[in-house]
């Protein structure tokens, strides 16, 4: 069964043909990120008028990639939501306009079940499983019993994670896109700040708002002082508590569901210190655990078409009436 997917969530316009929910055929992924370097972080009405102008051309290159025509297509699935709303908008017009013209069944996907998935291009999935997703946006852990089951543990009561990491960056003057850089600094410097670690208890919750708040008082502290902020050390001090919080709970929530298989989704994936940490843990617990090639941690279509063949198969189709949400609940 071929898909071919659509994502515009956020700034990059993407579309991908996916063969039975495991085989990237063909992947094109457009990135705005230059554009909206120039303004510290992503502007959405900007986004959205450029995959008004780039979807076309990504719908046509991602078909001439694969070799194939919209007749060879078995299905269109397309990212409804959570995202910016005009972005999603243009997705989901160019996939519903597809579906209606060569008559082809419509599979509406949640963007972080599609985070999820993107570890199903890498091995099969195997259940029980927990999902740790860190994005921009997002901060959970889900418990899945089989396919397309989702149960979540716990998320973020405020910040995500992602977004701490780029507050953060713009403390300690670091340009956009600032997660990235900051776990860059993180292996250069010294864990010599006194930072808290965020929401130290027993449930599966996160907190990541007084860290940020702590990093933002102290660098404000040192100034008054006139010293100058170490960014090496404060994104090292930043960033292990961060990491130590996030595998303490991702290990509490294996022990406790008794599941041995644990994968890791979403744009924060593809922090060195995040993956370091998770692997030294899971080889201590001999846990099996799944981390996606860096391509497939932050937005694309593959994903999509990897989450939409299972989410078909579950009998999940739209009709031309489905329309975008900005915000909405995995389920």
């Amino acid at each position: 069964m071929y898909i071919l997917a659509i994502e515009s969530s956020c700034d990059e316009t993407s579309v991908s043909i996916i063969k039975d929910g495991m085989k990237e055929v063909s992947t094109v992924v457009l990135s705005q990120m230059d554009t909206h370097a120039n303004y510290g972080g992503v502007v959405p009405e900007i986004a959205s008028r450029m995959h008004v102008e780039n979807i076309t051309i990504v719908i046509d290159e991602a078909l001439k990639k694969a070799n194939m025509k919209m007749e060879d297509i078995d299905a269109i699935a397309v990212t409804y939501g959570p995202g910016l709303i005009g972005s999603l908008l243009v997705g989901l017009m160019a996939a519903k306009t597809l579906a209606f013209i060569y008559n082809k069944p419509l599979i509406p996907v949640h963007h972080i079940a599609g985070h999820i998935y993107a570890n199903n291009l890498v091995k099969r999935l195997e259940f029980p499983l927990i999902a740790l997703v860190v994005s921009g946006g997002h901060t959970e852990l889900i418990y899945m019993k089989e396919d397309y089951s989702f149960e979540k543990l716990g998320s973020t009561l405020d910040d995500a994670v992602g977004e701490a990491y780029d507050k953060v960056a713009r403390v300690i003057d670091v340009p956009y896109p600032g997660g990235p850089l900051v776990d860059k600094l993180a292996f250069e410097g010294e864990d010599t700040y006194d930072l808290p670690l965020p929401l130290n208890d027993d449930s599966y919750n996160f907190s990541f708002s007084g860290l940020k708040s702590a990093v933002i008082n102290l660098a404000h502290n040192e100034k008054q002082r006139g010293n100058e902020i170490i960014k090496e050390n404060m994104a090292t001090s930043f960033q292990n508590r961060v990491v130590e919080i996030l595998v303490k709970k991702t290990m509490k929530a294996l022990k406790d569901n008794n599941v041995h298989n644990l994968i890791v989704a979403g744009g924060v994936a593809a922090n060195k210190g995040l993956r370091e940490g998770l692997k030294k843990a899971c080889a201590e617990e001999s846990i099996n655990l799944i981390i996606p090639e860096m391509k497939y941690c932050t937005d694309n279509a593959a994903m999509i078409g990897a989450a939409a063949y299972y989410a078909y198969q579950r009998g999940d189709r739209a009709g031309l009436g489905l329309n975008a949400k900005a915000v909405c609940e995995l389920k």
